[in-house]
């Protein structure tokens, strides 16, 4: 075979092989996800869980617009820096179709004005701050879960019924712990003028000194204590709490303490009567639930957590306005998710024209220490769209667009 005969060969195969990844790659839809897997692991990992779960169930059906959706995971290290480069690298060279992830709000606002830059899609699934859909909101950036505002609306009608006037204010030293204090200061005034925030300790992130914020907290002599710590930052706040008597007497409201993912590793430590947001999962007995429920289980041998919920939930999202679309061109996708309506396993959910974000709800109740396990307990769901703003406020919140 002479060299022509052969560089023709060689081409026509180079050709063929090249046709078929392009014919694969249009049979696929990219969704780039950039979270803090390494940092926020016990969220994080059921999450993840959350959003396998959900692709494989889409696929298994037919995928989306006759698509298989694909997958593609960054971890950001709890980064904004890193968020953005990971992000960059997912829209360049990986060509993804659409962004979604970040849990810690001060990487969800990085990928949110990123998504503007770059007028890619963004659904951030888990990030808190409100900023996110409202003072940095843009038209590129839709946000799932319940907003920090949402949580605390949710929480403050208990707190103005227990009638204390002295507070005392623990959280987290970022714009999500930041946030979610003046919110409930806000709301807590509207309903109780006479109240008065006697003591606050805000520790950095996952660096909290326990005992000398416990210590500050109890010297204050509160009547009750509204807590916003998450994670490992609970858990040693929560021991030294009880060693040193804080809660002892004193209500205690506290944001996200409900979720399984830092109630569980309260073990028996775990507080009894705090008011909290959280998922009580065994408790929860809807037909989606349900059905939620029992693919987790069967696919992972394990219960889910809010972190599964909510990574579940951000692909289906996805899926259901890709579908509604038609497309996954950015334009056609915004135009889809403006009042894009959906069932998720906490129930029925719309993605609001006026400031995208989602109307799913969270359950509010009280913990209780079960034979060494904390529980949630007189848990009630609570619709996230009685504790949004209307279109009117939101428009004065929002930069137009």
């Amino acid at each position: 075979m002479n060299t022509i005969n052969k560089w023709v060969i060689t081409s026509a195969v180079l050709w063929a092989a090249g046709s078929a990844l392009t014919a694969q790659a249009q049979n696929v839809i990219k969704i780039g996800e950039v979270n803090s897997y390494k940092a926020q692991p016990a969220f994080l990992e059921p999450y993840r869980k959350g959003l396998e779960l959900a692709v494989e169930q889409v696929n298994a059906a037919g995928g989306v617009n006759g698509k298989k959706l694909e997958l593609i995971i960054r971890d950001d290290n709890g980064n904004p820096g890193d968020a953005v480069r990971a992000a960059e690298e997912l829209v360049s060279r990986e060509r993804v179709d659409v962004l979604t992830g970040t849990f810690l709000s001060h990487v969800g606002l990085a990928l949110t004005d990123f998504a503007k830059q770059r007028k890619v899609f963004f659904l951030a699934a888990e990030p808190l701050t409100d900023k996110i859909v409202w003072q940095n909101g843009n038209r590129y950036t839709f946000r799932l879960r319940p907003s920090t505002y949402m949580q605390v609306a949710m929480l403050v009608p208990e707190a103005a019924a227990m009638k204390k006037k002295r507070w005392a204010l623990v959280y987290p030293n970022y714009e999500y712990g930041q946030s979610a204090v003046a919110t409930f200061k806000e709301l807590l005034k509207k309903q109780q003028p006479d109240v008065e925030f006697v003591a606050e300790q805000a520790p950095p992130l996952g660096k909290v000194d326990a005992g000398s914020v416990v210590q500050a907290l109890a010297d204050a002599k509160p009547d009750a204590v509204f807590n916003v710590l998450f994670g490992a930052d609970l858990s040693k706040f929560v021991r030294e709490g009880n060693t040193r008597g804080l809660f002892q007497s004193r209500e205690v409201v506290s944001l996200l303490t409900g979720e399984p993912e830092y109630l569980d590793p309260l073990k028996d430590e775990a507080p009894n009567g705090w008011v909290v947001t959280g998922y009580p999962w065994y408790g929860i007995n809807t037909p989606e639930h349900n059905a939620f429920r029992s693919a987790y289980e069967a696919k992972f041998k394990d219960y889910p957590r809010l972190g599964s919920v909510v990574g579940y939930s951000a692909i289906i999202s996805l899926a259901e306005g890709m579908k509604k679309a038609k497309s996954t061109e950015t334009e056609k996708m915004i135009a889809a998710f403006k009042g894009l309506k959906l069932t998720t396993p906490m129930g029925p959910i719309e993605y609001r024209a006026e400031d995208h974000q989602s109307t799913m709800g969270g359950y509010v109740g009280r913990t209780k220490n079960e034979g060494g396990k904390g529980v949630m307990v007189n848990y009630r769901y609570m619709d996230g769209a009685k504790f949004l703003p209307s279109a009117a406020e939101v428009s004065k919140l929002r930069p137009a667009e």
